[in-house]
C-alpha cells in the first residue's frame, strides 16, 4: 500500500508525515506487521537503550524474507518510553515517541535521541496507553505485538497490568515482556505473569552485556554499495532535504557502532521494508496515484529542473534500475554474510540468548508463524 504524496506539505511538519503513516488501510493481499516497543528509560536502562540502537536493523531484518500467501508484509514500528522522571507525572511518566510508522529512519533517529533519567515505571499504564492510542489493525490475521522491557516490578502504578493485558488480548495484540535482570526475579515481580496474561512470551536479558559484533569479509563491499545506493535517491518536495539528511545521519549512527551494524542497516535498505515515498522520487513513482508531471519544478532537485517531463521520467527510471541492481547485490552479500556470522558465533559459543535482539527474534518468529507467515 502506498499513500498519495502531498507535495505542498511544509518541511517543518515532517513529523506529521510520520503520523500519517499510522493508517492501517491496506489491500486484502498485503499483511501487516505492527510492533510497539515500550522501553524503560529510567537511570538504570542505558544498556537497554544502547542495545536497541544497535539491534534495530537486525530485528527488522527478520521480516525481510517473511511472506504470507506469497505477499510481503508492510512493517510498522511504534516507540514509547516510560519510567523517566523527565516526563510529566500526571501522564504516568509515559511518552509516545512515535506512533506506528513505516519510516524506519525516523525510528532509528528517535532511539538515538532517548535519554535516561530516574523514574517510576508504570508497566500497566504504558501498556494501556499503547493499546488505546495506537492505530492497531482490526484484521485478526495481522501480527500485532507489544514488547515491553524494564527492570522494576510489573505491578507499579495506578493501572492494573492485568486489565491492560486483557484489553490487549481482546484486540488481538500479543504482549511480550523482557525483564532486564535475573530470570527468577522477573517471575517474582510479575513480568512472567504479564506475558502469560498477554498471550505472549516472558524473557530476561542482561541489558548491560557488551555486544559482540562479528566482522565479516562482506562488510567492506556492503559499505561501498551502500554509498552507491544513497546516490540513487532523488529528494524532492518540502521534505526531500530533511529525509535525505536523516537517511545519511542514521547511516552514520549505525556505522559508529560497528561494520556489522552498518551491514545490517544496508540489508534493511535493500529490502521491501524500507521505503521513502514521502521524499524520494524513485519510491514515490511506485505509487499508482503519484504523477511525476504534477510535481512543480521548484520542488525538484536542481539537476532535474531544466529537464522536460520525458527526460525527468527517464532520469527517475535510470535511478530506479541502478537501485535495483545495487539492492540485489547487497542482498546476495547479506546472505553470504549471515552464513559466515552463524558459523563464527558457534565458534565463539555466542548463543545471544541474553540480548534484546535474541529475545525479540525468538518470540516474534514463533508468533508470526501462528499468523501463517513463512520465513525463507
Amino acid at each position: 500500500m502506498k499513500k498519495t504524496i502531498l507535495i505542498a506539505m511544509a518541511s517543518a511538519l515532517i513529523s506529521v508525515a510520520v503520523n500519517a503513516e499510522t493508517t492501517t488501510e491496506k489491500t486484502a493481499e498485503q499483511p501487516l506487521v505492527q510492533i510497539a516497543l515500550l522501553l524503560d528509560t529510567s537511570n538504570s536502562m542505558d544498556g537497554l537503550i544502547d542495545q536497541a540502537k544497535q539491534q534495530l536493523w537486525k530485528i527488522v531484518n527478520e521480516f525481510v524474507s517473511a511472506k504470507r500467501e506469497g505477499a510481503a508484509p508492510e512493517f510498522y514500528v511504534a516507540l514509547y518510553e516510560y519510567g523517566n522522571d523527565g516526563l510529566p507525572s500526571k501522564e504516568g511518566y509515559i511518552r509516545l515517541v512515535l506512533p506506528l510508522t513505516t519510516n524506519l529512519d525516523k525510528v532509528s533517529e528517535e532511539l538515538f535521541a532517548l535519554k535516561t533519567n530516574g523514574g517510576s515505571e508504570y508497566c500497566g499504564q504504558v501498556i494501556d496507553n499503547a493499546v488505546r492510542a495506537l492505530a492497531w489493525s482490526e484484521n485478526s490475521n495481522d501480527l500485532k505485538v507489544i514488547f515491553i522491557a524494564g527492570n522494576e516490578p510489573f505491578t507499579q502504578g495506578g493501572v492494573d497490568y492485568r486489565e491492560s493485558s486483557k484489553s490487549a488480548v481482546e484486540k488481538g495484540i500479543t504482549i511480550n515482556t523482557i525483564f532486564c535482570g535475573n530470570y527468577e526475579e522477573g517471575i517474582r515481580t510479575s513480568w512472567k505473569d504479564g506475558a502469560v496474561r498477554g498471550d505472549g512470551s516472558y524473557m530476561h536479558i542482561d541489558q548491560n552485556r557488551k555486544l559482540v559484533h562479528i566482522e565479516a569479509p562482506q562488510d567492506q563491499e556492503i559499505t561501498k554499495l551502500n554509498v552507491r545506493l544513497n546516490k540513487t535517491y532523488i529528494p524532492y518536495g518540502t521534505m526531500g532535504a530533511a529525509g535525505f539528511e536523516m537517511q545519511a545521519e542514521q547511516d552514520k549512527n549505525a556505522a559508529a557502532y560497528a561494520p556489522a551494524v552498518a551491514s545490517q542497516r544496508a540489508k534493511t535498505k535493500s529490502s521491501v521494508l524500507y521505503s521513502n515515498e514521502a521524499w524520494d522520487l524513485v519510491d514515490a513513482e511506485k505509487d499508482d496515484n503519484f504523477k511525476l508531471e504534477q510535481v512543480e519544478t521548484k520542488d525538484l532537485p536542481e539537476e532535474m529542473q531544466k529537464m522536460t517531463v520525458a527526460e525527468r521520467r527517464r532520469y527517475v527510471e535510470k535511478k530506479s534500475r541502478e537501485r535495483a541492481d545495487i539492492q540485489k547485490r547487497i542482498r546476495e552479500l547479506s546472505k553470504e554474510r549471515d552464513k559466515f556470522v552463524a558459523v563464527e558465533r558457534i565458534k565463539l559459543s555466542e548463543s545471544g540468548t541474553d540480548t534484546l535482539d535474541a529475545a525479540m527474534i525468538k518470540s516474534i518468529r514463533k508468533q508470526a508463524e501462528k499468523k501463517n507467515f513463512k520465513f525463507e
